[in-house]
C-alpha cells in the first residue's frame, strides 16, 4: 500500500510538472519514477536549469569568438588601407641614410634607438599620405569600380574612418618626431624643416594643391622618397648635413619613381576621364614605356660604375636584374600591366636592401666624409 501510495504521488508530481511546462513556464526540476528489478521505486531528477546554463555559456562563448574575429578583421582592414606593399619606398631610403651614417666619420654617435624612431616617423607619415591619397582619389571620383585601391570603393571603410585613421597616423608621426628630436644630435630646426616639409608634401600630394593631379606628383616622389629621406636619416644619426648623401640616393630614387610611374601608366584611362593630368598622360604610352625602362635599368648601370671605381660589393644589387626584365616585359603588355606597380615595389625592396648591404660592406665609399674599411 505504501508503494502504491508513493507511486501515485510521484505520478501526480510528474503530471503537474508536464502541465506547468505546457503552460509556458519551464520547470526547474522534474521527477521520473522507475521500477527496479526488486519492485522498488527509484526516482531520477533532471535539472533543466543546468541545461539552460550550459546553453547560455555556449552562446556567450560563440559571441566572444565572433567579437574577436570581427576585431581581427577590422584591424586587417585598417592595415590593408595603409597599402603596406608600397612602404619600401620610405623604409629603404631611411635604411640607406642610416647605413651611410654608420660608415661615416661620425659613426661613434650611431644609435639603434634613433634608427627605430626615424623609421617609425618616416613610415608613419608615408602611411598617412597613403590614407589621404585614398580619401581624395575617391572624393574626386578617380577611384571607381576598376580602381586598385578598394578601401572606399567597396565600402570596406567609411570616409569618416579613413579621415580618423589619417589623423591618428599624422599624430603618431609627430609624437615619433618629438622623441627623435630629443634624442638626435641634430639641431631641432634642421630636423623640423625636413620633417614638416615631408609631412606637408604627403598631404598636398593629393589634398589641397594636389600635386598628383597637375603632373607634379612624379617630381615630389623623386625628391622626397630619395635624397630628402636619405638626408633626414643621415642627419638624425650624425647631427650633420652631408650633401654627398644625395649622390647615393639617386639610384634608389629612380627605382622608387618607377613604382609611381608604372601606377600612373596603368591608370591613364581612368585619370584622363577624371580630368586630372599625370606625366604618363602628357608623354603618352610609348614614351611612358621608355621612361619606365630608364627608371628601372639606369640604377644598375650606376652600380656597375661604382663597382669599377670603388668596390665590387656594388654589384650585389645586380642579383635583381632578371626580375627587373620580367617586370619590364609585363609593363609592355596591357593585359599583365595590372600587377606591375606592386611587382616594382617588391623589386624596389630587395634592390634597396642589397644596396644598403653593399654600402655597409664596401671597402671604400666615394666621399672623404666616410670611413674606409680595410
Amino acid at each position: 500500500m505504501e508503494q502504491e501510495s508513493l507511486t501515485e504521488s510521484l505520478l501526480q508530481k510528474r503530471a503537474a510538472a508536464i502541465t506547468t511546462q505546457n503552460n509556458g513556464s519551464p520547470p526547474t526540476e522534474t521527477a521520473e519514477a522507475t521500477t527496479t528489478a526488486n519492485g522498488k521505486i527509484s526516482t531520477s531528477h533532471h535539472n533543466h536549469a543546468n541545461h539552460h546554463d550550459k546553453s547560455s555559456t555556449t552562446n556567450l562563448s560563440t559571441s566572444a569568438n565572433l567579437s574577436t574575429t570581427g576585431t581581427f578583421m577590422k584591424l586587417k582592414t585598417y592595415l590593408l588601407a595603409l597599402r603596406p606593399w608600397s612602404l619600401s619606398a620610405s623604409l629603404v631610403p631611411t635604411l640607406l641614410g642610416s647605413a651611410l651614417a654608420f660608415r661615416s666619420q661620425w659613426s661613434a654617435d650611431f644609435s639603434f634607438i634613433t634608427l627605430f624612431l626615424t623609421i617609425f616617423t618616416v613610415v608613419t607619415v608615408h602611411c598617412a599620405g597613403n590614407v589621404v591619397n585614398t580619401y581624395f582619389d575617391f572624393i574626386k571620383g578617380i577611384d571607381k569600380q576598376k580602381a586598385d585601391d578598394r578601401t572606399l570603393v567597396d565600402h570596406i571603410l567609411t570616409k569618416d574612418e579613413v579621415v580618423s585613421l589619417g589623423a591618428i597616423l599624422y599624430m603618431a608621426g609627430c609624437v615619433g618626431f618629438i622623441c627623435l628630436a630629443v634624442l638626435s644630435p641634430a639641431k631641432m630646426e634642421h630636423l623640423a624643416l625636413i620633417y614638416f616639409g615631408g609631412l606637408s608634401s604627403s598631404f598636398l600630394y593629393t589634398g589641397g594643391i594636389g600635386f598628383k593631379y597637375i603632373a607634379l606628383g612624379d617630381l615630389v616622389i623623386l625628391i622626397w622618397f630619395g635624397p630628402i629621406s636619405v638626408l633626414f636619416a643621415f642627419m638624425s644619426q650624425t647631427g650633420h648635413v652631408d650633401w654627398t648623401t644625395i649622390y647615393y640616393a639617386i639610384p634608389l630614387a629612380l627605382n622608387t619613381e618607377a613604382i609611381l610611374h608604372s601606377n600612373n601608366t596603368r591608370d591613364v584611362e581612368n585619370d584622363r576621364k577624371a580630368g586630372i593630368v599625370t606625366l604618363a598622360i602628357l608623354i603618352g604610352r610609348t614614351a611612358s614605356h621608355v621612361l619606365y625602362a630608364l627608371l628601372l635599368f639606369t640604377p644598375y648601370s650606376v652600380f656597375v660604375v661604382y663597382a669599377m671605381k670603388y668596390s665590387v660589393w656594388f654589384l650585389l644589387p645586380l642579383i635583381t636584374v632578371p626580375q627587373a626584365f620580367r617586370i619590364e616585359k609585363q609593363f609592355r603588355n596591357e593585359q599583365t600591366m595590372n600587377n606591375v606597380p606592386r611587382q616594382t615595389a617588391k623589386l624596389n625592396f630587395f634592390f634597396g636592401i642589397l644596396y644598403v648591404v653593399a654600402c655597409c660592406c664596401a671597402t671604400h665609399l666615394p666621399s672623404l666624409s666616410y670611413n674606409t674599411k680595410h
